[in-house]
Order: structure tokens, then C-alpha cells, then sequence
């Protein structure tokens, strides 16, 4: 709480810094909020049964549909890759390590 000023001169200081103060969160708060968003990256799963090489041309089609939707690996996006390598046993683990590392949207493939 403002405590009350002795003079008038005083009186119309504090408001005059409280109105600047509360000008200039409302200017600053939408540049704040844009670079929030700006800063915000996705984390994507891939979850495979196969290898990242029986998987290559899938997985660029589907990079190039993520950048065509504005998500770029390496800029707004990062890809959480676990590979099962033919050994459908791991599966549960490998999903298990990609909720631990927080992903987000998770692609999910049986090569």
C-alpha cells in the first residue's frame, strides 16, 4: 500500500509514478508475451520399431510436413528420436524414456 505523502506536491507524484508504472507494464506486457511465444519450442517424439534407416524416407515427409505447418527441427522444434531396432520388447521402454523427457505430439511407427 502507497503510504500517504506530508504535501500535495508529493501527492501528485506517487500518482504520477503509479499511472507511468502502470502505463509501462501495459506497453511492455504484449512484447513480454510475444517473446514468450517466440521462445516456446515443441518437443516432438518419434517412437519406431525399426532403424533410423528403414525409417529415413518417412521421416523426411514428415520434416517436411512439420515445416510446412511452420515447425522447423532445430528452430521451434526438436525431435525426440527412440529407435526399437526390430525388437519389439524395448517398446514400452523406449515410450516410457519419451514421456520422462516431457515430449509432446509423439509420432508412432511399425517398419
Amino acid at each position: 500500500m502507497l503510504s500517504q505523502p506530508t504535501s500535495r506536491g508529493g501527492m501528485m507524484f506517487t500518482r504520477s509514478a503509479l499511472a507511468a508504472a502502470l502505463a509501462l507494464s501495459v506497453l511492455v506486457a504484449p512484447l513480454a508475451a510475444e517473446a514468450q511465444q517466440a521462445a516456446r519450442v515443441v518437443r516432438v517424439g518419434v517412437l519406431a520399431s525399426g532403424t533410423t534407416s528403414a525409417m529415413a524416407t518417412a521421416l523426411d515427409a514428415f520434416r517436411q510436413g512439420m515445416r510446412e505447418l511452420g515447425y522447423v527441427e532445430g528452430q521451434n522444434t526438436t525431435m525426440e528420436y527412440r529407435w526399437a531396432e526390430g525388437r519389439l520388447d524395448r517398446l514400452p521402454a523406449l515410450a516410457g524414456e519419451l514421456v520422462s523427457v516431457n515430449t509432446g505430439p509423439t509420432l508412432l511407427s511399425h517398419y
